[in-house]
């Protein structure tokens, strides 16, 4: 067992619906100079984080009602909880699994059954990654953002990340935990559009910077950024800036000349 002073204490959150798994995982840390707090599902853990603000999250993936993805994205969406790390531990070891974990904001994600050995060396290891980092000076904690605003913006990343094979309106507002009119409801009121207005709007401005920054033929950006082909985002593109992606590209390079 480890001696520390309580200076050196770090807080974790224990995020697991299995009362098995919460007490195989307090009883580790119970052994480390670590302070555990336990919730029940994502809900409940994405709620005591902001009002605990852990060091380091442990956070199931399958788990009822919200899972571990929605409420990872719901703590990288509010800037109160976006810089505590989030180890993920899942039932499965499927690749897809572990790209998904780390590509919504997961520093790790171990797979079940672990060894307690290296999950606490991969803790100790984020842990230690936190204290190397500059603190910043005379900066107070940022305060919890609005609700709403949170689920708006983890539902603007998810559109953002997935524009070539978008999931359906009411996936994405269950991957951000909420329903599909609620999710439209609070697009009007954020950002004066619908999901499918911002949807089209991102498309476009997501093409505007392949034409810009990259030399990528036109029918490969149209694939890249969700349309089925070169036609179809040519007219989009048309409708909003008056110009073809060809001749939108063809006056970048006059205006370079």
């Amino acid at each position: 067992m480890y001696l520390t002073s309580d200076a050196q204490v770090r807080n974790i959150l224990i995020v697991d619906d299995s009362a098995f798994e919460q007490r195989m995982l307090v009883d580790l840390l119970s052994e480390l100079p670590y302070r555990v707090s336990v919730a029940f599902n994502g809900e409940q853990g994405y709620q005591l984080a902001l009002s605990s603000r852990p060091d380091l999250i442990l956070l199931d993936v399958r788990m009822p009602n919200m899972d571990g993805y929605t409420c990872c994205r719901l703590l990288k969406a509010n800037p109160a909880t976006r810089d505590i790390p989030i180890i993920f531990l899942s039932g499965t070891d499927a690749v897809e699994d572990r790209i998904m974990g780390l590509s919504i904001g997961g520093v790790d994600f171990v797979s079940k059954p672990f060894t307690p050995g290296e999950l606490a060396a991969r803790i100790h290891v984020h842990l230690n990654l936190i204290q190397r980092q500059p603190a910043p000076v005379a900066q107070e904690e940022a305060p919890p953002a609005d609700p709403d605003t949170v689920i708006v913006n983890a539902a603007k990343r998810l559109i953002s990340d997935n524009l070539a094979a978008l999931p359906t309106l009411a996936e994405i507002a269950c991957s951000v935990g909420t329903y599909r009119e609620k999710l439209n409801h609070l697009f009007r009121t954020h950002t004066g559009m619908t999901v499918f207005a911002f949807i089209r709007e991102a498309r476009i401005q997501r093409g505007l910077q392949l034409l810009r920054d990259t030399d990528m033929d036109v029918q490969d950006i149209a694939l890249l950024i969700g349309f089925n082909n070169a036609g179809n985002f040519a007219t989009a593109f048309r409708e909003k800036t008056g110009n073809t992606p060809s001749a939108f590209r063809a006056s970048l390079q006059d205006d370079t000349a």
